[in-house]
């Protein structure tokens, strides 16, 4: 295994020159990617569900130090592509890998390499010249036996295909163990640079692409299996409420949820419209947070049909 020196607190602070750089995780859907991104900005700005392929757009999460900013890409789960949407995403992932300036293999503990994680591995064996860190995520669910043998199959991985690991490194960002250890290993890897991003930034995201996110997030708890890849959400406007006194704004944000068939209305809508107001009740306290300030969410359900094998339609929804 790669070992690499970090530099520790008691460098000199003034000589330490500050590094500023864009790293990425890749792997399969659901290797905790989002998750990751999450717990090192320590702020919800990926959305994170427990369905594969639910991240989209190009996520930037902005981990800000003394000495460093790590801005973080999100990019969607490669995976071999059946339709245009799923090709569109694959290109979107490699073109993002060359561009970064180190790469986060994503892989977790509790599932044995598969081919999905061989299929990406031989991908990033191309790309010669960005460094690599393999990270083992969802440790928490695994005794220490099955993790060394993750740690042994991750090392003969990068053996194999010729991939030389800056670092293997064992994360549970539910847990919060060795988080921060994992900005302290790809900070060293940026290149030397001022800050790229202003102080505050968490993101740099559009609000109306995030707060689309949000409500996907939502319409996808709790739904069927069939539906993960269905729904698209649009934000048609944000708009501040007229003649409201200045200590109690209210923003209201008009949203389309679209699904590809019909027959799927009635899932996402449910009985009565009680799912979706669900969705509507769960997203608007997860905007509010992000935006700041009290929320009408006006929700619509329409059908695009088969959206995503349909480059128009694709485009329209913003992809």
């Amino acid at each position: 295994m790669a070992s690499m020196s970090v530099r520790t607190a008691e460098t000199d602070e003034n000589t330490a020159p500050h590094r500023a750089g864009f790293a990425c995780f890749v792997g399969r859907p659901n290797a905790g990617k989002s998750t990751l991104t999450n717990a090192l900005v320590g702020q919800k700005v990926a959305i994170t569900s427990n369905r594969p392929q639910t991240t989209r757009h190009t996520v930037r999460g902005i981990v800000h130090r003394p000495d460093a900013q790590l801005i973080l890409v999100d990019t969607p789960g490669l995976h071999k592509p059946r339709t245009l949407l799923g090709e569109r995403l694959n290109d979107v992932v490699r073109t993002t890998w060359a561009e970064v300036d180190v790469i986060g293999f994503c892989l977790p503990a509790d599932q044995k390499l598969g081919p999905g994680d061989r299929f990406i591995a031989k991908e990033l064996a191309e790309i010669r010249k960005t460094p690599k860190v393999a990270i083992i995520t969802k440790t928490d669910l695994v005794d220490s036996k099955t993790l060394a043998e993750q740690l042994i199959a991750v090392d003969q991985l990068g053996r194999e295909l010729g991939i030389e690991w800056a670092e293997i490194v064992p994360v549970s960002a539910v847990g919060d163990q060795q988080v921060q250890l994992i900005a302290d290993l790809l900070v060293p890897l940026l290149p030397e640079s001022p800050p790229l991003y202003p102080e505050g930034d968490l993101t740099d995201e559009p609000e109306m692409v995030m707060v689309a996110e949000l409500i996907r997030e939502a319409a996808l708890e709790g739904v069927r299996d069939e539906l993960p890849h269905s729904i698209a959400v649009v934000v048609e406007e944000m708009i501040p409420r007229e003649n409201r006194p200045a200590d109690r704004p209210l923003l209201d944000i008009h949203a389309n949820v679209y699904i590809e068939r019909p027959s799927q209305k009635g899932i996402i809508i449910g009985p009565k419209g009680k799912r979706l107001k669900e969705v509507g009740m769960k997203s608007r306290k997860h905007i509010e947070a992000l935006l700041g300030t009290p929320v009408f969410l006006d929700l619509h359900v329409k059908v695009a049909k088969d959206w995503q094998r349909d480059p128009k339609q694709l485009r329209k929804l913003g992809f």
